[in-house]
């Protein structure tokens, strides 16, 4: 393959779920850039639709779609709706995340512990169980979980969160080895601190989460999510042919002392 062509995804139909803001924004912007047709799945519509039609206006092909991961009959719509309109999904990201409050176990009540796990978790289960049979019918792709730097390392009152992403972690090893056969890939992305709207929800400010988080990485600032969205073309593209059960981490450094 021409070195130039190894990172384009012309014509493939991509899920990005949870693009209607952040890191999932980046991602699906990204990938229309590089030539694929793009569903926006966010729980929110209109941003959903927003950044939809800002990818069309600017040349690419994306629909926005309104989807509850964590409910199966709204995920089951979504993935026939994408279908109706780009066809067979080639590559799914799972990107969607609940905010969670801070707190040890005996801080989070089991109403909002099972609602973090219910998008976190079970959301990345029922949309890859809704994508894989048209993914599988249609001749393999790509599947990327967003997990984060927090599956691999603990932080002080984010039980749900961290259980969730180490848990992302897991469960695409387990795809990756259940559907190698199927030639469909399946790998986590990890990312660090990175300034999108969850940095001001647990900070208050974007100046603040500079100036408590930043210096926890190597590189002494956090992440822009288009640096993510990059990562996120490598795993989606033929450049990462041969990685499949893998965890990209992208965190500036976090985990590595």
């Amino acid at each position: 393959m021409n070195d130039e062509r190894i990172f384009r995804l012309d014509d493939k139909p991509a899920m990005v779920v949870g693009a209607g803001s952040g890191i999932g924004q980046a991602i699906a912007q990204a990938f229309a850039a590089v030539g694929a047709r793009v569903g926006c799945i966010d729980v929110a519509s209109e941003a959903a639709q927003d950044v939809a039609a800002g990818i069309n206006s600017n040349g690419g092909h994306a629909v926005g779609i309104a989807c509850d991961v964590s409910n199966e009959a709204s995920v089951t719509d979504a993935v026939a709706s994408f279908v109706e309109s780009f066809g067979a999904p080639r590559i799914l990201v799972n990107g969607a995340a609940a905010h969670d409050k801070s707190g040890t176990i005996l801080d989070v009540p089991p109403d909002e512990w099972n609602a973090v796990l219910g998008v976190n978790l079970t959301g990345p289960y029922l949309m890859s169980r809704a994508v894989l049979p048209h993914m599988i019918a249609a001749g393999g792709g790509s599947i990327i979980h967003i997990a984060s730097q927090m599956g691999r390392v603990g932080s002080p009152e984010r039980p749900a969160y961290c259980a969730t992403k180490g848990a992302l972690i897991q469960l695409a090893k387990v795809m990756a080895a259940d559907h190698a056969a199927d030639n469909v890939r399946v790998n986590t992305l990890s990312p660090g601190a990175v300034e999108t709207g969850r940095m001001t929800f647990r900070f208050g400010s974007m100046d603040e989460a500079r100036r408590v988080s930043g210096p926890l990485h190597l590189l002494k600032r956090l992440g822009q999510p288009n640096e993510i969205a990059a990562a996120a073309v490598f795993l989606a593209s033929e450049a990462s042919s041969f990685m499949t059960g893998a965890d990209l981490l992208v965190d500036g450094g976090y985990t590595a002392v």
